[in-house]
């Protein structure tokens, strides 16, 4: 089982060189520039051919599973499915499908029902994916049942990621009111909704978030779980995650938090969306900004799958930065972060997991992705 893909323009570690690739059983047996004349060679008519995709946190699974407020898709594997094409058709070849254990927000309470039968949707069709689909779970420390919620799930093999996180009104991602008062009305509630629920959501996650910081921490340590802090934003938070044992700080809100980050010698992971839309939007720090002070090593794509292919090739249109050193914040930076030793690069001994795409001006437009060397979209 060879296949052959040349006239590629490849993204290797530190620069870009047209070449070629030879993939034989699943994995990657040659890198070499040049064209290959080679019978049956594949030509790749000069796109781009790189690693593919490393996703660490993405949400869109849930939203296969409600695909409107109050409707529940009747067929879950159908729904992971679905899924699962969403982040292949955008070159995302490992996926780490963030799950919500607890629920910061009451009119998603939905959530706790979805909660085990997303997971069992994940565990149960490993076969029919396309993709590598690990779990996240979003472990939200202001919801009081959160540890026993998580501590039945530990010994799925699938569980090998868990951020700590605080949703509380004033707090972290939220620490400015006004910003979550405009977010809320912005998806339809009501202003005296508004009030009540930040009154609720403030009350209940005082209560609970240090508590469940406290046995979470506890309940992950030894298991092996890649751990992660959400949100951080203040130095102290990110004090407090290097005391927890997290390696990654996600989505850090401040230039601030993301210094101490590094200072501290955790990673930082950004948000693609926040690239492609040029800043936050809940006031956050800008992941341009984080570039542009070598605070960025890595992004997610959060809400958007495709955001993440966009973010690196509009970062990689900087001559400061350059195709290969973007295209890594979203390939070999989150294999080494998750512990991934087996892709990520275009090395030879490694996984062909591949992405080949063309620039339709600024716009990246996916035309092969394959997962151990075989075509997948």
């Amino acid at each position: 089982m060879e296949t052959i893909y040349t006239n590629a323009i490849l993204v290797l570690d530190d620069r870009l060189a047209s070449g070629t690739i030879v993939v034989r059983d699943g994995t990657i047996a040659e890198v070499a520039e040049g064209r290959s004349t080679l019978p049956g060679a594949q030509d790749c008519e000069g796109d781009v051919l790189s690693p593919g995709l490393i996703d660490l946190h993405t949400d869109a699974l849930e939203g296969h599973f409600v695909p409107r407020p109050k409707v529940v898709w009747p067929d879950a594997r159908a729904a992971a499915l679905a899924h699962d094409g969403q982040v292949v058709s955008a070159g995302v070849t490992t996926v780490y499908d963030a799950i919500s254990a607890g629920g910061f927000d009451q009119a998603k309470s939905v959530r706790r029902e979805l909660f085990t039968l997303m997971l069992d949707a994940v565990e149960a069709n490993q076969s029919l994916f396309r993709a590598d689909h690990q779990i996240h779970l979003r472990c939200e420390l202001t919801d009081p049942g959160v540890v026993d919620l998580v501590e039945q799930q530990l010994s799925r093999p699938v569980v090998t990621l868990a951020s700590l996180m605080d949703h509380t009104p004033g707090a972290r991602q939220w620490r400015n009111l006004e910003h979550l008062r405009t977010f809320l009305l912005g998806i339809g509630k009501t202003a005296e909704d508004v009030e009540v629920e930040l009154a609720e959501r403030t009350e209940r996650g005082r209560a609970a978030v240090q508590d469940n910081h406290e046995r979470m921490v506890a309940l992950l340590a030894g298991t092996g779980i890649v751990l992660a802090s959400h949100d951080d934003t203040l130095p102290e938070h990110v004090h407090d995650a290097k005391a927890s044992g997290c390696t990654i700080s996600e989505f850090p809100t401040t230039l601030e938090a993301a210094r101490t980050a590094h200072a501290e010698g955790l990673t930082t992971i950004g948000g693609a969306p926040n690239v492609v839309r040029g800043g936050s939007h809940s006031g956050g720090v800008a992941m341009k900004d984080l570039m542009a002070e070598g605070l960025l090593d890595a992004l997610a794509s959060d809400y958007v799958p495709a955001s993440l292919l966009q973010a690196a090739t509009r970062l990689g249109r900087s001559d400061a930065i350059g195709l290969p050193r973007a295209l890594a914040l979203v390939t070999s930076a989150p294999a080494r972060m998750a512990g991934l030793s087996d892709r990520g690069r275009l090395a030879a001994g490694l996984r062909a997991d591949l992405l080949r795409f063309r620039m339709v001006g600024d716009t990246p437009v996916v035309r092969e992705v394959c997962v151990k060397g075989e075509r997948v979209f």
